[in-house]
């Protein structure tokens, strides 16, 4: 049911058309399931790999009758594939009412001195710019419908100092204030803007690549011995993400939320 407060959308995820960019694999895919599981029938799916895409798409129609899930092919890093993707989800589902950036670079923990120079723009731009130009894309739309969510998965290397993730750290750290500084422009359009920023997420991807680095296991290690609530798992990202984007969390924008099982406070 959608409610109206003071003439803003705010719509239930059943009635929603959804936006996950990084949608094909670990939390986004997550994301996706908790959408379908939540009512939502309209399900768009961002990815570079065509095919990892068609199947995640595949599976997420295989999850109930009349879910609609189109998948699209870009690289969202450039914002004029960004612009393209977006018109093509609007064209096949319609204008998003939830946009959810859960994008991962391919770049593990090193120490400055040990990055090649050459490598900076890539670590920053590849994390950083991504959600960026999604959010540049879909936000006329969710002005003009007066309403809407967006949720920017960072971590919580944007909040930390970690050895190793000076340059991630950056990254990480522009999402983070641009969802906050966007929440800020937005909120008078009924738009809003949050942050989740965890640390480890077990059963991913990026865990099991950061694991298999001698430097990162070593690092990553000891930030798991200090989940004493367990280290986090894609579901509980996805959770979170869900609640975030529900009518129960509509006084609730410009916030950078840790789930991280007690590896750092703040």
């Amino acid at each position: 049911m959608i409610s109206e407060t003071d003439e803003i959308r705010v719509p239930a995820p059943a009635e929603s058309t959804v936006y996950i960019v990084g949608g094909t694999t670990g939390v986004g895919l997550e994301v996706a399931h908790r959408f379908v599981a939540a009512g939502t029938q309209r399900i768009g799916l961002v990815g570079r790999d065509p095919e990892r895409g068609q199947r995640a798409a595949e599976d997420i129609r295989s999850l109930a009758l009349g879910v609609w899930c189109l998948f699209v092919a870009g690289d969202v890093n450039d914002p004029g594939e960004a612009g393209r993707v977006a018109g093509e989800l609007r064209a096949g589902l319609g204008p998003a009412d939830i946009l959810v950036n859960s994008t991962v670079s391919a770049f593990t923990p090193r120490l400055f001195h040990e990055i090649a120079p050459e490598d900076v723009p890539a670590i920053l731009t590849q994390q950083a710019l991504g959600p960026i130009n999604m959010c540049r894309a879909v936000l006329p739309d969710m002005r003009t419908q007066r309403g809407g969510v967006i949720v920017n998965v960072a971590s919580d290397a944007a909040k930390y100092p970690t050895p190793g993730e000076s340059v991630i750290g950056g990254a990480m750290a522009a999402i983070v204030m641009f969802s906050r500084a966007l929440a800020m422009e937005a909120k008078r359009d009924g738009i809003r803007v949050n942050a989740v920023t965890p640390s480890l997420i077990r059963d991913t991807g990026a865990y099991d690549r950061v694991m298999a680095d001698p430097f990162g296991a070593k690092l990553f290690e000891k930030a798991a011995r200090a989940a004493s609530l367990g280290v986090a798992e894609p579901s509980d990202v996805a959770d979170l993400i869900l609640f975030l984007c529900s009518p129960q969390a509509r006084r609730i924008t410009g916030q950078a939320v840790s789930p991280n099982g007690g590896i750092s406070s703040g």
